[in-house]
């Protein structure tokens, strides 16, 4: 059977990620904005307790580790971004859970990438108990990591495809979603890829 050429959505077409990504982006700014306006460099408010807001620079990745990278980190996320993109690119018909993923780890990864362009460092403030201070951008990329495992780790590997005679003709060759009885043959789904019914008698 001949695999056919399905064409894919720009990433920059999805609106839910991509409107999820600007919003991650813009709320990260604006509270950096607000901190560096407000709060003096390491100062706090509010002066004590679990949680504060306490204004810090940092020159290294997520929660405060491989300080002084500035530069390369720079390249790192820039790569990361791409490496976003090229998963988004190798699904079909993406879920909804990998564009949430994916949209909050490009915004967050945007924003501290403008941060290090622009300042040298990445502005964090948010202050709790002992976990190393961080920032919405942090929180995001770690969420949207977190559901990105949990989608290829948990989802993917717990998913059985196997064909029986409630599952339809069986599963996609393209985007391995489950194929349906339709009039002449099958078809997918999750992407709409069609099969027709072969004749024998042909």
């Amino acid at each position: 059977m001949v695999i056919p050429d399905i064409p894919r959505t720009p990433i920059y077409r999805d609106w839910f990620l991509v409107q999820l990504a600007l919003l991650v982006f813009l709320i990260d700014q604006f509270s950096k904005f607000v901190v560096r306006d407000q709060l003096l460099w390491r100062q706090s408010f509010p002066d004590t307790g679990f949680f504060r807001f306490t204004h810090t620079h940092n020159t290294g990745s997520a929660f405060g580790i491989f300080q002084d990278q500035n530069t390369a980190l720079i390249f790192v996320s820039i790569i990361g971004v791409a490496i976003l993109v090229l998963i988004y690119r190798s699904q079909v018909a993406p879920s909804g859970l990998l564009r949430l993923s994916l949209g909050l780890q490009i915004g967050g990864a945007v924003g501290n990438l403008l941060d290090r362009l622009r300042l040298g460092h990445v502005t964090d403030f948010m202050d709790v108990g002992d976990w190393p201070v961080f920032n919405v951008a942090d929180a995001s990329i770690v969420t949207g990591l977190v559901l990105l495992a949990y989608i290829f780790l948990i989802l993917e590997s717990g998913s059985v495809k196997e064909s029986g005679p409630d599952s339809g003709y069986g599963w996609c060759p393209v985007c391995e979603g489950e194929m349906r009885d339709v009039v002449g043959g099958w078809r997918c789904s999750t992407c709409g890829v069609k099969e027709r019914t072969v004749d024998p008698a042909r």
